[in-house]
């Protein structure tokens, strides 16, 4: 039996829950952490700025991008620090925005919208590459070799902007199928606000999935090394489309799309347990989405994602039967080397969203023998979050600008290359270098960038040229944003 709560029943049991917490931030801390986890997006800006643009250091940039194959791709976002827009962790990056806001926007209160503001910045640019050519996705602007040997903020920029794109003749099923995913959330953002966008959102996210899904491949295989190593699509493409078709079908509550997850989950992935949710990776983060399906609305067809959502979630909790998390010294969920951050921000997101599922309706994920509760993964979602806002060995912020001592020679080219307001004369791609091997602060901050975060061992170093530990990421931002809104509220 399905027991229904109205929203106000629910939060009222979720305050009951998160009451009993102590905690090193307060509601307004975490209110403040969201407010600059949105602002951040704002220094990601890729083309013409409006009017309203709060990062004043930063200013037009990349305003010819597409012009070189007869489209507008003006806009989107640089998604780390660089200054190539990468479309598949851009699209990853809209879909978390939009999930985000789709679950927690009623917490973000004046917030909500520099949130929408910051999705349809990345929304806006995904339908441009998605419409502009029939048949055809425009998955990437610039090259990264030469962006990368160039240390020039994207004011500057002059290295070449070649575009790719993904089409039937060369597939790209994972980057498309993302898009679609993208699409589909967002149009569940705009539906009240802005009806007839969201309607050419959706009809756009069918559009791209159907290219996605009907010229299957990878997009690493049609476009080599101007992808890989940089956004490899390592886990291959299945897990995309079954993600895509599920955030279509709750867009769309189309049966077409459920009857396809039904069909085709057990070979795209379904029943791999696999414990990481990333820009790459989408299986667990599909279970968790699909599961609220049969948690909340009863489709019974779903219910095998509920098994799979706990074994994800056991996973995550230490002490569980299943738990299979590492964790640094300092209680930090790591997974791996590489902007660790990103991991433990998609996976704070998931344990706060699996939890109001399994709350809506009094319900628990099972642990082998034992039961977890929706309270014991807010927990261990809260000390994720506060570690990363300081309460760390470190006793430092991993948000730039949030506390009082925070990274400040983050690797990113506009912060720590003189802004074109202070220095107005062009500082060339190899001039720029002198700022990158400086060992002062980064002249710009770049409110609410989350960097990639310390080493295992809770040591982080502040080091400019440490990319791994100091690059922030749009992708680590849109996860944590949802998070924030959560905290806020409680």
């Amino acid at each position: 039996m399905v027991h229904s709560y109205s929203c106000a029943t629910f939060f009222t049991l979720f305050t009951l829950t998160f009451s009993s917490f102590t905690s090193a931030f307060t509601s307004q801390h975490y209110s403040d952490a969201l407010t600059k986890s949105i602002l951040f997006f704002e220094g990601q800006r890729s083309g013409k700025l409006p009017a309203n643009q709060r990062l004043s250091w930063r200013a037009d940039s990349a305003l010819n991008d597409g012009s070189s194959a007869n489209v507008d791709l003006v806009g989107g976002y640089y998604d780390a620090g660089d200054n190539v827009k990468f479309g598949l962790p851009m699209a990853f990056t809209t879909t978390m925005l939009a999930w985000s806001i789709i679950e927690f926007g009623d917490n973000m209160k004046s917030e909500l919208g520099n949130a929408k503001d910051a999705l349809r910045w990345s929304s806006d640019y995904l339908m441009k590459a998605a419409t502009a050519t029939p048949g055809t996705l425009y998955v990437q602007v610039g090259e990264p070799y030469s962006d990368h040997h160039c240390w020039e903020r994207p004011e500057d920029m002059d290295t070449p902007r070649n575009v790719y794109k993904v089409s039937a003749q060369n597939p790209g099923s994972d980057v498309a199928a993302e898009t679609a995913a993208a699409l589909a959330a967002a149009s569940i953002v705009f539906q009240d606000s802005d009806s007839s966008y969201s309607h050419k959102l959706l009809q756009t996210a069918k559009s791209v999935f159907d290219l996605a899904d009907k010229y299957r491949g990878s997009y690493s295989d049609s476009l080599g090394s101007v992808v890989c190593p940089f956004y490899c699509s390592y886990s291959g493409y299945n897990d995309e489309l079954l993600w895509g078709a599920a955030w279509i079908h709750k867009a769309s509550q189309d049966a077409s799309y459920l009857s396809y997850i039904q069909s085709n989950g057990h070979v795209m992935g379904s029943d791999d347990d696999d414990f990481s949710f990333s820009w790459d990776d989408k299986r667990a983060a599909t279970k968790v989405l699909l599961a609220k399906g049969f948690i909340v609305n009863n489709i019974g067809e779903l219910q095998a994602y509920k098994q799979h959502s706990d074994n994800y979630i056991c996973s995550l909790i230490p002490g569980s039967p299943n738990s299979q998390a590492q964790y640094t010294p300092g209680g930090l969920f790591y997974k791996q080397g590489q902007s660790n951050l990103q991991y433990v921000t998609t996976s704070s997101f998931l344990l706060l969203t699996y939890g109001k599922y399994l709350d809506s309706n009094g319900g628990h994920a099972s642990c082998g023998s034992s039961m977890v509760t929706s309270e014991t993964l807010i927990t261990q979602a809260k000390k994720q979050i506060d570690y990363i806002l300081g309460d760390n060995p470190m006793k430092m912020s991993y948000m730039v600008g949030f506390g009082d001592k925070y990274p400040t020679r983050i690797h990113h080219r506009g912060s720590s290359v003189p802004s074109v307001h202070d220095h107005p004369d062009r500082i060339s791609c190899d001039a720029g270098h002198q700022y990158f091997n400086s060992q002062s602060p980064n002249p710009n901050i770049l409110v609410g960038a989350i960097v990639g975060g310390p080493d295992s061992n809770d040591n982080y170093g502040d080091d400019r040229g440490n990319y791994s530990e100091s690059e922030p990421a749009t992708y680590i931002n849109a996860p944590f944003v949802g998070a924030a809104a959560f905290f806020s509220g409680h």
